[in-house]
């Protein structure tokens, strides 16, 4: 009897034993793109692409995004998104991909979260066709800026609308020397650190015909007159701008072809220059960019 006694009070325990647990709770819907939460707010927001896969790897490219990430918070006007891939162009939600994450809000933002995209890539790209749409709605459109960086008038050459879009392609380019520079419009934000002529070290650019100066805010140009006969080849209309300013639709592009070596970014007055730049692109302040007279055509020798 004692021992049927005890059998009987197990019972009610292996029979709790051999009852599953319940069910765990279902995770919580996944957060729609619009969810993403800004840690920045009060604060612009600039995307940096930095895409080298298909172009040159520019040994500038590095420090060029830390001084400008450092630029937009030492003054509390934008925030960075760096990126060396171009995941974020495109104005489509962003999930995971891979076992743990597919289909999954990985906290990541696309252009919609942006107020200009800077632009450290060079070479033919990977875009899709939608996101060379959603790039150039993004400006054109959408109102928000563009920065081309030092190698991106040699960006996307597959893609005739990026040239249009930024003003021009590069044909050629200059060793890396001592050139005189002309400052075409001091009033233009940041370029009145500049004298009215300066010489300046970089790698400057040589523009691909039919480029003129008529086709953009032209602020700085190299000095033709200064230039040795063979260098002065490159262009018979003596047209050689360095950094100009555009208006895309309802967007602005800010091109700045200079910052081939990664000493120029330590310099502080092509820093300010940036930096006003860049805040002239985020909407920040404002300027006119109406296409200002392209150089007078050299005349012949002997007239």
């Amino acid at each position: 009897m004692r021992k049927m006694f005890l059998l009987a009070g197990l019972l009610p325990a292996a029979a709790l034993a051999q009852t599953p647990p319940p069910a765990p709770a279902a995770p919580p819907p996944m957060m729609p793109q619009s969810s993403v939460n800004d840690p920045w707010p009060g604060m612009k927001k600039l995307l940096i692409i930095a895409d080298v896969q298909t172009g040159w790897h520019h040994d500038s490219i590095n420090h060029a995004m830390g001084v400008i990430e450092q630029m937009g918070r030492e003054h509390g006007e934008w925030a960075t998104v760096i990126r060396t891939d171009s995941q974020l162009i495109t104005k489509a939600p962003i999930v995971g991909q891979g076992a743990r994450y597919a289909g999954k809000f990985v906290n990541a933002r696309n252009l919609d979260q942006f107020d200009a995209v800077f632009y450290l890539g060079s070479g033919a790209g990977a875009l899709s066709d939608q996101q060379k749409a959603d790039l150039l709605s993004f400006v054109k459109q959408d109102g928000k800026g563009f920065i081309a960086g030092h190698a991106a008038t040699v960006a996307y050459y597959e893609w005739p609308e990026f040239t249009q879009m930024i003003g021009a392609f590069m044909e050629s380019e200059f060793r890396v020397d001592t050139m005189q520079i002309i400052n075409e419009d001091p009033a233009f934000p940041g370029a009145g650190v500049f004298p009215k002529t300066f010489a300046y070290t970089d790698q400057f650019p040589v523009m691909r015909m039919p480029f003129t100066s008529k086709d953009a805010h032209v602020i700085l140009r190299l000095d033709p007159s200064k230039m040795t006969p063979q260098q002065r080849k490159t262009r018979a209309d003596d047209d050689f701008p360095l950094v100009w300013a555009k208006s895309y639709g309802k967007g602005r592009v800010y091109n700045l072809t200079i910052g081939h070596q990664e000493q120029v970014w330590d310099d502080p007055k092509f820093r300010e220059m940036a930096h006003q730049g860049i805040r002239w692109a985020l909407g920040l302040v404002d300027a006119k960019v109406d296409p200002p007279a392209p150089p007078a055509p050299r005349r012949p020798k002997g007239k």
